[in-house]
């Protein structure tokens, strides 16, 4: 095996598991102790780790949410991607949540005009949806969110008590060994709540969310039903998800139309 394979392979395991030892990279790769501490200050030359007595640990990232406007202006080819097969999975007079992410949105975006029955907390997608003259969209009320476009509070958890239904759509900006997680707490709070209201939670991520925490965990994986995502994630991201019977999803980027 090639050193760049090593590292990659050295990343993910400190992706799940936080902290890598020198004893378990010799295991993992059949390398000599000398061999995977040369791995080790190679990755700390990069400033991918940080170097502990022994081993190493993944740097804390604290990356800034940005406004829900910007983030729409950066929506890539694997959310698009991701939409589009969420969309399809939403048949007529089903009854669906759809939470406040840009990831949702591509699929609220990509949705047919089709008998069906929506509701969201995000004001941007009851916008563009109300343009579907099949379509029944009931707007959560409560307090804006004025960055990030979406209603949260008190109301909104009490309304969401009164649905049951058959699907939620749920985006993340992290996924990992500790849960589905989010930057802010109300935000999680209300994606808490939708996950309990439906027969089945499906979380939309794209690969750069997997393995990755943020400040607020909303949700186990476990529950979870399906994950879409645009690309095979490692083995032993996917060994995570068949522990907790979670169903995996994922896109090619050439089913993007040009509509």
């Amino acid at each position: 095996m090639y050193q760049e394979e090593r590292l990659i392979g050295i990343l993910e395991f400190l992706q799940l598991n936080n902290r890598i030892s020198v004893e378990q990279i010799c295991s993992l790769f059949a390398v000599s102790r000398d061999t995977a501490r040369r791995d080790l200050v190679k990755l700390e030359e990069e400033q991918a780790i940080i170097r502990t007595r022994g081993g190493a640990i993944l740097p804390a990232y604290h990356n800034e949410v940005k406004s829900y406007s910007n983030r729409l202006t950066m929506v890539s080819i694997e959310k698009k991607s991701i939409g589009k097969k969420a969309a399809m999975l939403i048949y007529p007079r089903d009854r669906i949540i759809l939470d406040a992410s840009t990831t949702v949105q591509s699929c609220a975006e990509q949705l047919n005009n089709i008998d069906c029955t929506i509701i969201t907390n995000s004001i941007n997608q009851a916008d563009l949806l109300s343009t579907k003259s099949e379509m029944n969209i009931q707007l959560l009320g409560g307090t804006l969110e004025k960055d990030h476009r979406y209603l949260y509070g008190p109301s909104v958890i009490s309304k969401l008590s009164e649905y049951l239904v058959d699907k939620a759509f749920i985006g993340v900006v992290g996924i990992s060994e500790h849960g589905l997680t989010v930057a802010h707490e109300e935000d999680g709070i209300v994606k808490r709540k939708m996950m309990q209201q439906a027969k089945q939670v499906i979380v939309l991520a794209d690969s750069t969310k997997l393995g990755k925490s943020d400040f607020f965990r909303f949700a186990e994986i476990r529950d979870i039903d399906l994950l879409i995502t645009d690309r095979t994630p490692s083995q032993a991201f996917r060994e995570l998800l068949t522990k907790h019977n979670v169903e995996l999803l994922t896109t090619d980027l050439h089913e993007i139309g040009d509509d």
